[in-house]
């Protein structure tokens, strides 16, 4: 340690720069060796090392005004741009990468000076995995149409654009029901949603039965009980694979309620997860069952839940605002009017509905009971819930597969039921 204290900070800024420009350069040059020979605007691995030195160099010889750092950076703009100019009149390329590139190796001098080496690293970092990206990037366009830039467009207005205005005051004195709250709760199931669209679209398009059965729970279990119970009817032979993916999707119930509990109330997250873990791992392990039970065929790929909407459709959002709201009003009555036998009654019966706008907004309540109460009363909405998927999974799946839906639904229920009492 004592050795590194007495090396010059000008000689350490200085092997930064040096080593940051050629692990570019290289990139460069390993870009450019896959491409037509000569292809490339201009040098690669020197050259770049040569184009950060450069701008060290000038910017530590004037620091303070930086005249000599603009100066350099007007000489190496005019060198790029002929340069850019007759590797377009040659092979016909208008692909400015190379130049961007180069501009930011002459900035890493200045940035090694003047920033913490933290955010060099993560400046060089980005470039030279984005430079790696090429073709990763040119196949994930690919899949993209109109509507999906319009859905990520969508999700950006809705996390980044609206959420940080929508005031926090309260409409009505003695509910903390407020517009921030609410477009904060659409947000938070907007984007665990848009994460399983996401994932199912792009990176598991062919996916298992099992695996739709996984992302799906991730956005709606319920949703996904009943496509699945849908396409098990027309697929018999696959029926332990649809019934198997039916109890997942259930079992990342639990994991979504979990997350949203985490984010909206930590210290019932605290107080709850120990629970929420023994029920996804019971779920888990009882759709483990139902899949290897007398079955030895896992070959039914190229499973699309294509039947699930768009988590980002302005009527879903509408709708669950709608519910977000009524719940409050709802719940504060029930609580104000019933107390704690009230919300009992109200979770059983709100699990017969979408869960997720009455557990968000119990989560964000300040209601007078205790985290005690709360507890209980999500378990028993996801109850009732759980007894409603059995319900919508018998109807569309038919007779053969009550054997599996019966048995897998009434034990996670017998055991959730005991959790109920612990709590």
């Amino acid at each position: 340690m004592e050795l590194f204290k007495n090396i010059p900070q000008n000689l350490i800024n200085f092997v930064l720069v040096t080593v940051f420009s050629l692990l570019i350069g290289l990139s460069q040059r390993r870009i450019h060796s896959q491409s037509h020979e000569g292809s490339h605007t201009f040098g690669t691995d020197r050259t770049f090392t040569f184009i950060g030195i450069l701008g060290f160099v000038l910017y530590f010889l004037d620091w303070q005004h930086a005249y000599l750092f603009m100066g350099g950076g007007l000489v190496l703009a005019i060198i790029f741009s002929i340069s850019y100019f007759f590797h377009i009149r040659e092979f016909k390329d208008y692909g400015a990468t190379t130049i961007l590139i180069a501009l930011i190796t002459y900035c890493i001098g200045p940035l090694v000076l003047t920033q913490p080496q933290w955010m060099v690293l993560l400046i060089v970092v980005t470039v030279l995995i984005l430079t790696e990206m090429k073709e990763t990037f040119g196949a994930l366009s690919k899949k993209f149409d109109r509507y999906e830039f319009l859905t990520l467009a969508k999700f950006l207005v809705i996390a980044g654009v609206i959420l940080p205005v929508v005031p926090d005051e309260p409409f009505i004195r003695d509910l903390s029901l407020t517009p921030y709250k609410i477009w904060l709760a659409v947000v938070v199931i907007s984007t665990i949603s848009y994460f399983s669209y996401l994932m199912k679209k792009f990176v598991f398009r062919k996916a298992s039965i099992i695996l739709s059965g996984i992302l799906g729970g991730l956005y709606s279990s319920t949703a996904t009980t009943i496509i699945l119970a849908k396409k098990s009817k027309k697929e018999p032979q696959n029926l332990n694979q649809y019934m198997a993916g039916i109890i997942f999707a259930t079992s990342m119930m639990y994991f979504r309620i979990l997350i949203l509990i985490f984010i909206f109330t930590p210290s019932l997250f605290f107080r709850i997860w120990p629970f929420f873990i023994i029920l996804f791992l019971v779920s888990a392990g009882i759709g483990t069952v139902i899949l290897f039970y007398r079955n030895r065929t896992f070959g039914a790929f190229d499973q699309d839940l294509s039947e699930d909407k768009n988590p980002l459709e302005f009527k879903m959002a509408l709708i669950f605002t709608a519910l977000y709201v009524a719940f409050t009003f709802i719940t504060y009555g029930v609580i104000t009017h019933y107390g704690t036998l009230g919300l009992n009654v109200l979770s059983y019966i709100v699990g017969l509905t979408d869960i997720d706008p009455f557990l968000i907004n119990l989560f964000q309540g300040k209601y007078i009971v205790s985290m005690d109460v709360i507890a209980m009363a999500t378990l028993q909405a996801i109850i009732s819930n759980n007894l409603l998927k059995l319900i919508y999974g018998c109807f569309f799946a038919g007779k053969i597969a009550w054997k599996f839906l019966v048995s897998g639904f009434l034990i996670i229920i017998v055991i959730n039921l005991v959790l109920v009492f612990i709590v």
